[in-house]
């Protein structure tokens, strides 16, 4: 199975290698759109996470092993908000430390043409 998954993520590349130089740059632009659309869903299924073992807490009533599993999944919901948000705090602080900003583009090098 694994042998498949390669060789497709291998032939969906192909078109990369073909105008290699303006692919750098949809490429990268392609994995920052991805890696900016996946925060947001991080963090939501997080929020999920809580609100499930929240449901989960309330929903087993005298049953100690389902309030236990309840409580679980509440503490590591907020474990999962915690590290996600601090991390984004300090990628900002970090960046506004160091004079980066958040978006806009970048300069990628270009490669040498070929005759």
């Amino acid at each position: 199975m694994k042998k498949y998954t390669l060789a497709a993520l291998g032939l969906l590349a192909l078109p990369f290698l073909a105008n290699a130089q303006a692919s750098v740059q949809s490429l990268l632009t392609l994995v920052g759109t991805i890696l900016t659309s996946l925060v947001p869903i991080a963090i939501g299924l997080a929020v999920v996470l809580f609100l499930f073992g929240v449901v989960k807490y309330v929903a087993a009533g005298d049953d100690e092993a389902g309030r236990s599993s309840g409580r679980q999944l509440m503490l590591w919901g907020i474990v999962a908000l915690f590290v996600m948000v601090s991390v984004w705090g300090l990628v900002s602080l970090l960046g506004t430390t160091v004079g980066v900003t958040q978006g806009g583009t970048g300069t990628v090098p270009t490669l040498p043409a070929v005759p």
